[in-house]
C-alpha cells in the first residue's frame, strides 16, 4: 500500500482564498490609522526594502520604496503618537500604500492587516528575459514551499522521524490561514502566517531548519548520522527532509528565513535577527540519505483503535479477509487496513451490517504511510447511542458496494 505523497495538494496555500488584507493591499480601503504602531509600520517598511531618508528628528521619517526611480515616492511616517499630526501622517501613509499596488506596499499592508510571522524562500534558478524564472521553476518552488509548511505543522502536532498519515488531516488545515505572496520574477515567495494560530508553526519551523542545516554539516564533516536522531525533537522529519530536496533539486541553491511580527518580537528561545538557513545542491545526497533513514528505522505503534467497517474483501466465503476501517479514534489516520482471521471477520461484518463500530488492538505500521495494522486482536462491536447508530444506518445504505465479499478492488 502506498502512502499520499506529500506534494500533493493542499487546499489552496499558494493560491489563497480572499482575505481582508488583500482588500487593503490592493486598494480597496486601508487599515485604519488608529489601528496602526508607527513603529510596527516603520519595521515593516525597512523589512520590506524601504529605505529611511531623513526626516524631522525624532518626530517622523521619510521612507521611499525600493527600486529604481524610488526617490520620486515618499512616506511620511511619525515615530510615535506623541504629536498632534501622527495620524493625520499615518492616515496619508496609508492611503499612499494602498495605491501604490507595488509588492513592497502589498507585503506591509497585509503584515498591518493580519499580525504575521513570515516565512520567506529563495531559489537561485537561471533566469529568462527580464530576469523572470521559467514557469517550472516557479511551481516548482510553490510545491516545495507547500511541502515545508506542512511538514512544520506536522511537526507541531507531535515529533516523528516519520509521519506518514498521521496528523495530516489538521495539519493541512492549520495552513488555511496562511497567505502566500510571490514575488516578481518567480523566484522568491513569501508566506503570511496570523500570529494566532500559526505561532507555533514558525517557531518549529525556525527551529528544524537550523537543526536539519547542522545535522548535515555535522554528517559532512564525521561521516555519522547521529545528528539526525537528535534533530527529530526540533521537528527534522522524512517530509522536512523531502521537502528541502524538493526546493534545492534543480537550483543553484536556496535559502529560508523565518522573520518574527514586529507586533509580537521574538519568540523565547529564537534568534534575533534570523538568519537565513541555506540549503545548496552538495546537501541532496545528505537529505535524501536522511530521508530514507527516517522512513526505514520509524517504529511501529502499538495502537486500540475504534472505527467503523467501510470496505470488506476475501477470496472465498470463508477464511481471514481484509477490512478497511474509517478511524474514529485512537490514533490521526483518517483510515486503515488490518487482516482478520474468519471469526474477526464475521464479527467485523455484523457489527457493520447493524450500523455499530469496531474496536480492535494492534500496531500501526509505519511500512506504507501508518496506514495498515498488523497483529489485529480482540475485535469487538462498540455500542453507540441511537443517533450515531442512524447516521451509520444510512451511511451503510447509501455504500452498499462496500461490502466486497468476493470480488472487486481494495485499495
Amino acid at each position: 500500500m502506498t502512502h499520499r505523497p506529500i506534494d500533493e495538494p493542499l487546499r489552496p496555500v499558494g493560491a489563497m482564498r480572499a482575505h481582508p488584507a488583500d482588500a487593503a493591499a490592493l486598494g480597496a480601503q486601508p487599515p485604519e490609522p488608529d489601528q496602526v504602531d508607527p513603529a510596527v509600520l516603520s519595521a515593516l517598511l525597512h523589512r520590506h526594502g524601504w529605505q529611511r531618508r531623513g526626516g524631522a528628528a525624532g518626530r517622523y521619517a521619510r521612507w521611499t520604496p525600493p527600486g529604481p526611480g524610488s526617490s520620486r515616492t515618499s512616506l511620511l511616517v511619525p515615530e510615535s503618537r506623541a504629536f498632534p499630526d501622527s495620524e493625520d501622517l499615518l492616515g496619508e501613509a496609508l492611503v499612499a500604500l494602498s495605491r501604490s499596488g507595488t509588492p513592497a506596499a502589498r507585503e506591509v499592508l497585509v503584515g498591518l492587516a493580519v499580525p504575521s510571522d513570515e516565512i520567506r524562500w529563495w531559489r537561485d534558478v537561471p533566469t529568462g528575459p527580464a530576469g523572470a524564472a521559467a514557469w517550472p521553476a516557479e511551481e516548482q518552488l510553490r510545491t516545495a514551499a507547500r511541502q515545508v509548511l506542512l511538514a512544520a505543522a506536522l511537526a507541531v502536532r507531535g515529533r516523528a522521524g516519520y509521519h506518514g498519515a498521521r496528523h495530516r488531516r489538521p495539519a493541512a488545515a492549520s495552513l488555511e490561514s496562511v497567505l502566500v505572496g510571490a514575488a516578481p520574477g518567480g523566484r522568491q515567495l513569501t508566506a503570511f502566517v496570523p500570529l494566532t494560530p500559526g505561532r507555533p508553526l514558525a517557531v518549529r519551523l525556525h527551529q528544524a531548519l537550523y537543526a536539519a542545516r547542522e545535522a548535515i554539516d555535522y554528517r559532512r564533516a564525521t561521516g555519522g548520522m547521529d545528528a539526525f536522531d537528535g534533530a527529530v525533537e526540533a521537528g527534522v522529519s522524512h517530509e522536512l527532509t523531502e521537502a528541502l530536496v524538493a526546493l534545492v533539486r534543480g537550483s543553484q541553491g536556496a535559502r529560508i528565513a523565518v522573520e518574527w511580527a514586529p507586533a509580537a518580537g521574538v519568540p523565547e528561545g529564537c534568534a534575533t535577527p534570523a538568519e537565513p538557513v541555506e540549503f545548496s545542491p552538495g546537501d541532496l545526497s545528505v537529505l535524501r540519505e536522511a530521508s530514507a533513514r527516517y522512513m526505514r528505522v520509524e517504529p511501529s505503534v502499538p495502537v486500540r483503535l475504534t472505527g467503523t467497517v467501510v470496505r470488506m474483501r476475501r477470496s472465498g466465503p470463508r477464511g481471514e479477509g481484509t477490512v478497511r476501517l474509517r478511524v474514529i479514534a485512537g490514533a490521526e489516520v483518517p483510515h486503515v487496513r488490518l487482516t482478520l482471521d474468519e471469526e474477526a471477520y464475521r464479527i467485523a461484518g455484523h457489527a457493520h451490517l447493524v450500523g455499530l463500530p469496531i474496536r480492535v488492538h494492534g500496531r500501526l505500521e509505519s511500512r506504507g504511510g501508518f496506514r495498515r495494522l498488523t497483529g489485529a486482536s480482540g475485535v469487538a462491536p462498540v455500542q453507540v447511542d441511537d443517533a450515531e447508530r442512524d447516521r451509520l444506518m444510512k451511511s451503510l445504505q447509501e455504500n452498499l458496494d462496500f461490502l466486497e465479499e468476493a470480488c472487486g478492488a481494495d485499495d
